[in-house]
């Protein structure tokens, strides 16, 4: 037999311990065109050859993996032993394998090829790996995936997707109306897509960011999956142009005033919190009274949408608002509640933000995320740098630039002018005297 191969990700248990469960076995290449996989879950060991027309062919299960075995003494590890429970060890599965990848003819009637991974398998794949790297809440890209990916493409195998089938999917979104909320059970309502323009780019962004994460899903699976040997289907389908330019809408001090005092205390409270510190809906309702410190002007957000933990500058007022919202409440107490008493849901702000607009008089109606804006649009025109906006929202530089930039007076000229610097190329003329007022 030739020199047993190592793979550092399978070739122990305790590496294998560490693998995510998935469709796809784990493959090591024994010899050209010869694999060994390893299937994580049940825990059993696979074949693969590449006959020489470049057919793939399986043998289903080799034995089971010694990944729950517990043997005393090493030396018991013995073959002849462990195929008494065809149980055997990497090493060992190699010994088999080879067997059959001599004599593959003999065995030809036990070798059977995997069902194709199909779309929607791919997609669980990546989720359950994006889940775990990201730990980020998966509600908005499942939403989409079960409104616009799986009833049309997820049980459709991957690799035998269409350049023209998805264009052809893609084209669908864009020209099928927004969804509306619809109760369980009841057909599916939809908005009136009417013939605003703007309706139209927004289901091109729609459209664009569904198409994001199914390349997305897709790539991952090319990366795992031997059997997707091109992804030109996917990628060489072009997002829509302009269609996820900004449309930011923010309020004036004013229309927060009258928004603010025409909404019940409950939610005027989280609303006030919200124009005083640029928070996103859920991170306020995460907020603790140890998220508050009084001495240090600030606000400690552990869980963000990035992933990331950041610390908010609280102006006079935002300390004063947060001193009286804590007091009486101990380390771990909510600081923004409803008022049952129970914790703000991913929902509860819909309908109060409604009639708070509609008793304001704010036409058309504000989401709750336009008070995130109003507060980054109400530093950038106080002269605010970008880079501090960044900071307080939890965004990029180059966001907040794109949405905030042309609001502050003067960013664009000294960025410029700082950036620019001069050339050397003109000499001042120090006998003429510009006149002004001209």
């Amino acid at each position: 037999m030739p020199r047993k191969v190592r793979n550092p990700k399978i070739d122990s248990r305790s590496a294998r311990s560490q693998l995510k469960v998935r469709r796809e076995p784990y493959w090591t290449r024994i010899s050209k065109g010869n694999f060994l996989g390893y299937r994580k879950g049940p825990g059993t060991w696979i074949g693969r050859h590449r006959d020489e027309r470049g057919q793939q062919h399986y043998l289903s299960s080799i034995g089971s993996a010694d990944d729950a075995l517990e043997v005393a003494d090493p030396k018991e590890r013995d073959i002849n032993i462990l195929k008494k429970w065809d149980i055997l060890t990497f090493d060992q599965a190699q010994v088999v394998v080879s067997e059959w990848f001599q004599n593959k003819s003999a065995g030809i009637e036990d070798i059977k090829e995997l069902d194709p991974l199909t779309v929607k398998e791919a997609i669980d794949e990546y989720l359950d790996d994006y889940k775990t790297r990201s730990g980020k809440s998966l509600s908005p890209i499942e939403y989409n995936i079960n409104a616009h990916i799986l009833p049309k493409l997820g049980d459709i195998a991957v690799k035998e997707l269409t350049r023209k089938q998805i264009n052809t999917w893609r084209n669908q979104i864009v020209n099928t109306p927004a969804r509306l909320r619809t109760r369980e059970g009841d057909e599916q309502k939809y908005r009136d897509i009417g013939g605003d323009p703007d309706t139209l780019r927004k289901r091109r962004a729609t459209s664009n960011k569904v198409i994001g994460t199914l390349k997305a899903a897709l790539n991952f699976a090319s990366q795992n999956h031997d059997e997707i040997e091109s992804a030109d289907a996917w990628m060489k389908v072009a997002p829509f142009k302009g269609a996820d330019a900004p449309r930011i809408r923010y309020l004036n001090d004013d229309e927060a005033l009258r928004l603010v005092n025409a909404c019940a205390p409950s939610f005027r409270n989280i609303m006030r919190a919200a124009l005083l510190t640029g928070c996103r809906y859920g991170e306020l309702g995460r907020l603790t009274a140890n998220s508050f410190n009084l001495k240090m002007a600030n606000l400690h957000i552990s869980e963000s949408k990035t992933g990331k933990e950041r610390y908010i500058s609280l102006s006079d007022e935002g300390c004063l608002l947060f001193s009286q919202l804590v007091a009486g409440k101990s380390g771990d107490d909510l600081i923004l509640i409803r008022a049952d008493g129970d914790p703000w849901g991913r929902t509860h702000q819909r309908r109060p933000m409604l009639d708070a607009c509609r008793n304001a008089n704010i036409s058309p109606a504000a989401s709750f995320h336009i008070l995130r804006h109003s507060y980054a649009s109400r530093l950038a025109t106080q002269g605010v740098p970008m880079a501090v906006i960044a900071a307080q929202l939890g965004n990029s530089t180059r966001i907040c630039e794109r949405h905030y930039a042309h609001l502050s007076p003067g960013y664009v000229a000294d960025t410029v002018r700082a950036a620019f610097g001069s050339m050397g190329i003109v000499e001042p003329n120090r006998t003429v005297v510009p006149i002004h007022g001209r």
